[in-house]
């Protein structure tokens, strides 16, 4: 239990930017299982992208993840077809 009333605030803070967190990396994990079937549609695609773009720019994910995320992904789609 937090000590002082500035501590328990930034520990009610911290839980309600976790569960923001949590959710916004779900949706990622579930786009990209979603981007990855054989027929996706470009549709899923951008949504994914945007997804990893606006993570990386909230500070979510570090902006180098963000963009070996995309990476990976580009590259697995150029293997596929």
């Amino acid at each position: 239990m937090a000590n002082t009333k500035s501590a328990a605030k930034r520990a009610r803070q911290t839980e309600r930017r976790s569960l923001r967190n949590r959710s916004v990396l779900t949706r990622i994990r579930t786009l990209s299982k979603r981007a990855s079937t054989a027929g996706a549609k470009p549709a899923d695609i951008t949504a994914l992208l945007s997804a990893i773009d606006k993570a990386a720019k909230r500070g979510i994910i570090h902006r180098n993840a963000g963009n070996r995320r995309k990476a990976r992904f580009a590259r697995a789609r150029a293997i596929k077809t």
